[in-house]
């Protein structure tokens, strides 16, 4: 059946360390190769596979790291990352997210405030640019390079002349902050407010969701000290998520 296959092409696609030819899908799969070539060029059409023309290779397309971002966004996600958002309010004293992409997007599951706290433009359900956010960045930063060009093939979103100019300026940010382990931004979502944010990781090693805390820029208090509590939040989120984290080059004082 062509689902079967399909579903076999997705399987294959996912656990090749790298796009592949159409011969060694239709290898792998059993698949004569006409049909094959067939299969494929109809699941590009639907997002879930991409070509890379000069390689001659086929990949998992956005449509794929969509539908299982979907599945991470349901309520599970929420009931095990909300007390460990309030216990991360308790501790830094500062606004706290849980962020997924959405595409090119992140999207806000959940926003923990301390009393009295600024209202901020991140509420729950609110989408921003995935670039532009400390959340998005932290995602971002460990998607293959592949997903990362194909989110953003498009001219990319900036705000008042800031933010990555192109994908180019983007995929060496992101290696940077996949390098140190956590991302940040300052004034690109709000100005005068800054983020960091570290992600947590699905079974697979893929980042599901992202903890984020913010602060005012002229905040006093010591940036790692922030990382340190991003990271320890999202690392017990992977935990619970019956995740592996990815291996981070160095820690929070890292360039």
């Amino acid at each position: 059946m062509s689902a079967e296959r399909a579903l076999a092409v997705l399987r294959l696609l996912a656990a090749s360390p790298g796009p592949l030819p159409a011969s060694a899908v239709a290898e792998a799969t059993g698949a004569p190769r006409a049909s094959t070539y067939r299969l494929l060029r109809t699941m590009a059409d639907q997002g879930f596979v991409v070509h890379f023309p000069e390689e001659r290779r086929w990949g998992l397309g956005v449509a794929t790291f969509e539908v299982g971002q979907a599945y991470l966004r349901r309520e599970p996600l929420e009931r095990l990352a909300r007390p460990l958002l309030i216990r991360l309010v308790r501790s830094v004293r500062r606004t706290a997210h849980l962020g997924v992409l959405h595409g090119a997007e992140t999207l806000y599951l959940l926003v923990e405030r301390p009393p009295s706290s600024a209202p901020l433009v991140t509420a729950v359900g609110v989408r921003l640019p995935a670039q532009l956010t400390a959340s998005g960045r932290a995602l971002l930063a460990h998607l293959p390079e592949a997903h990362v060009r194909a989110l953003f093939a498009e001219e990319m979103v900036r705000r008042g002349g800031r933010g990555p100019a192109d994908v180019e300026v983007l995929v060496a940010e992101l290696a940077r902050e996949r390098a140190r382990g956590w991302s940040a931004e300052e004034g690109l979502v709000t100005p005068g407010w800054r983020s960091v944010a570290a992600a947590a990781f699905d079974a697979t090693g893929r980042p599901a969701a992202a903890v984020s805390i913010t602060t005012e820029s002229h905040d006093r208090r010591p940036e790692a000290e922030l990382v340190d509590a991003a990271l320890a939040t999202a690392t017990e989120l992977t935990r619970r998520l019956g995740g592996r984290a990815a291996v981070r080059a160095s820690g929070p004082a890292a360039p």
